[in-house]
């Protein structure tokens, strides 16, 4: 599974407060395992609500600016979860779980979008050009009944 946003990330947004939600209790150490596991969930939550509208190959094509933007949500995400763990949940961080929460159900819904890097021209085979990325594709065969065939009825 693909995760969308890194310790890394969570660190350099908010390495102050990182550091104090996620210690551990006997060591007073930052607990990298717990963080990697709330990244984990947090990707997965984000993947549950954005499949009412993309599938996972289309995730996986997703540009710069759409995973900028998931990173965001993943960050926050992941920070409610790590929060929770170690019971050192506040204010601040339920309403930056909710408003992401919120932003990514608005995107499912469709009344917001990621954009998906464009295919090479090996793209899938007989797909026609200048075609976007939510558009339906239809395709069927020639019409049967016709007036000329049904006008001698």
């Amino acid at each position: 599974m693909q995760l969308y946003a890194s310790i890394a990330d969570i660190d350099a947004r908010y390495p102050d407060q990182l550091t104090l939600i996620a210690a551990n209790e006997q060591t007073g150490l930052r607990d990298d395992a717990r963080i990697t596991s709330g990244l984990t969930d947090a990707s997965a939550e984000i993947q549950a609500i954005l499949a009412a509208r993309y599938s996972a190959a289309e995730l996986a094509q997703l540009d710069e600016a759409s995973l900028a933007v998931l990173r965001l949500y993943c960050i926050d995400i992941a920070f409610f979860r790590i929060a929770l763990d170690f019971s050192r949940c506040t204010d601040a961080i339920k309403e930056r779980y909710a408003a992401a929460i919120k932003r990514l159900e608005a995107i499912a819904s469709g009344r917001g979008a990621l954009t998906i890097v464009a295919m090479s021209s090996g793209g899938i085979e007989g797909e026609a050009d200048g075609i976007g990325a939510n558009e339906v594709i239809l395709t069927a065969p020639g019409r049967i009944f016709t007036r000329e065939r049904l006008g001698r009825i």
